[in-house]
This record gives C-alpha cells, structure tokens and sequence, in this order.
C-alpha cells in the first residue's frame, strides 16, 4: 500500500517526466529545422532564433485577441515562420548562393536577417503596448494550457500533445522524404548536391521547400515551448545553443537523428538542471544553459559526425544476439 508521501513522490516524478517531454519535443523540433536547412543549402541558419521567438508571438497574439485555447493558433505559428524562411532564402540565401559564397558568408548573412527579425519583433511589441494596451515583453500563455487530471493530480495538456506534434513530424517528414518524388528529390539534393544537379533536379526549387519546411518546424516549435516556458523578445536567443546542440548531436546531415538529437538533449538539460537544483540549490538554474553547451563540445570531440554515424542495425544485432 503506497503511503501519502510516496503518492506525492511519485506525483512530482509524473509531472517532472511530462514537462521534460514537453521541453524536449519542442527542441527536437526546432533542432530538426536547423538540420533540415544546413544539410539541404550547407547555410547555419542563425535567424533560427528569432523565428523561433515569432512563434510564441503568433500564439500569443491570436490568443490575445481571439481568445480560447493556443492550440488552436499553434499551426499559424508554424505558418508565419515558414514565411519568414521564404523571405530570407528569396531575399539573401539566393543570390548569395548563385553568387557563389562560401558558408561562412552563409552563417554570416542569416544572423544579419536575424537582426533585422529581431528589430521587427521590438517594433511590433512596441505597437501591441501603445496601440492596444497589451503587454507583450512577458507572457505565460500555459496559464491557458489544459489540465489533463490522473490519479488525483493534475498535469497540463502540453506534456501530452508536444510529443505527440514530434512523433506526427517524424512520420511526415518519412512519407515526405521516401514516397513522394519531391522528397525523394530532396533526399538525393541533401546527399550529393552536384549528382542532384546533373540528374536534372531544380535545386533551386529543393532549396526554398527545405526553407519552407525548416521555417514552419521552427514556428511550430516556438508555439509549442510557448505553453512551457515564458515568452519574451530574447527567448530565441537564450534557447539558441541548445537547438544547435540538438542538431549537432544529432548529426547534421541526419533530420532523424536532429530529431533524436534534440529530445536528448532538451531531457538532459531540463532533468540535469533539476537533479543539480536539489543537491546544489536553485541558483544552479541560472547556469542551465551550460548543460546543452558542454554536450556539444563533448560531441565535436568526441563523436563529430552525430548519433547519425553510429551503426544502430549492427548495435541491435549485438543486443539480439545477447538476449538469446
């Protein structure tokens, strides 16, 4: 027979596990659209930040004027950002591109654009204040979340859907990329990019959907953490070396393993930060960041090609072979 303490044990473990999935599908799916993007047009996308950012304001926004729930509004964000990938590629990718850079130029002209994203973002917090009395420098939209009640407790609906949204992007992203003849196109454009050409593949075509795509990930992943953490004009930034960790740990020519990359990572940094902030204290939390930051190094040392270079087949086979 569990005793009450053991019932409230085992109460802060079950919400513990539900907001680490939350955090962690929302970093896997951002960490996806870096991968996406990198591995199709070799361009880091440092406007991944405040793409991101503009995610949680596009929920915030519609929340605040339509009202009911930001789930309803969390496909717009996706949708802003995937306009916004447009942009950047049509307007600065491109014609670097055809002008033959190399990809630190590349890296270099998306931070640029994410300045200017960013500027764009302040002037339109600004207009929210002055124009309809809304205070968006700070905002808490899981205010708004869902409560989903088991065994007397009660846990927010985001823990449920976020890995839910991540599993429905793993398996669209899979008939995408191998059974559709676009995706298919893609796929050989990410592996060799000159055979792609010769072949009579329209890279330029590949290069704005793998935008398209990346954009809309990076949306979507900005409307789903902004039901688990704070929203704010920097959130992006703050957040951005864990995304890239995510990528980087996944491997970046692997969106799958992007995708696996980033769950582990958003679990070892919300659950690391938590086990540090009961044996250290909680001003632990303010070196949060750090966590994502040594695994990353530890990978480029260590393994650089990502979860994406290990064998998985021949580790089942040994893990087969063992259970006999």
């Amino acid at each position: 027979m569990l005793l009450k303490s053991d019932i409230v044990r085992l109460i802060k473990v079950l919400d513990l596990i539900a907001k680490t999935l939350a955090y962690s599908s929302g970093i896997a799916i951002g960490a996806a659209s870096i991968t996406l993007i990198y591995s199709t047009t070799r361009t880091f996308n440092f406007a991944h930040a405040t793409m991101v950012t503009w995610g949680f304001y596009i929920v915030f926004t519609m929340q605040s004027f339509l009202g009911g729930s930001p789930y309803y509004y969390i496909l717009f964000a996706g949708l802003f950002s995937a306009f916004l990938g447009v942009i950047l590629y049509l307007g600065v990718n491109r014609p670097l591109i055809k002008a033959g850079v190399g990809e630190i130029t590349l890296m270099m002209s998306t931070l640029g654009v994410d300045l200017i994203y960013f500027g764009f973002l302040g002037a339109y917090i600004d207009y929210l204040l002055t124009q309809y009395k809304i205070y968006a420098t700070q905002f808490y939209l899981e205010l708004y979340d869902f409560i989903i009640p088991v065994g007397g407790a009660g846990y927010r609906g985001i823990g449920l859907v976020a890995p839910l949204v991540m599993i429905t992007v793993i398996i669209l992203l899979h008939l995408f990329l191998t059974r559709t003849r676009i995706g298919i196109a893609m796929r050989a454009s990410i592996e060799n990019p000159s055979l792609a050409g010769l072949l009579g593949i329209n890279t330029d075509v590949i290069y704005l959907l793998a935008w398209v795509i990346g954009g809309f990930l990076a949306g979507l992943s900005g409307g789903l953490l902004s039901l688990t953490m704070a929203g704010y004009d920097k959130v992006g930034m703050d957040y951005i070396v864990t995304f890239f960790t995510g990528s980087i740990v996944g491997g970046l020519y692997s969106i799958f393993g992007s995708l696996l990359g980033g769950l582990l990572i958003g679990m070892g940094e919300y659950i690391g930060t938590y086990l540090l902030s009961l044996y250290v204290g909680t001003w632990i939390t303010t070196y949060r960041p750090a966590i994502p930051l040594a695994i990353m190094v530890a990978t480029l040392l260590l393994k650089p090609e990502g979860l994406a270079a290990i064998n998985w087949s021949r580790i089942y086979s040994s893990i087969k072979s063992l259970l006999r």
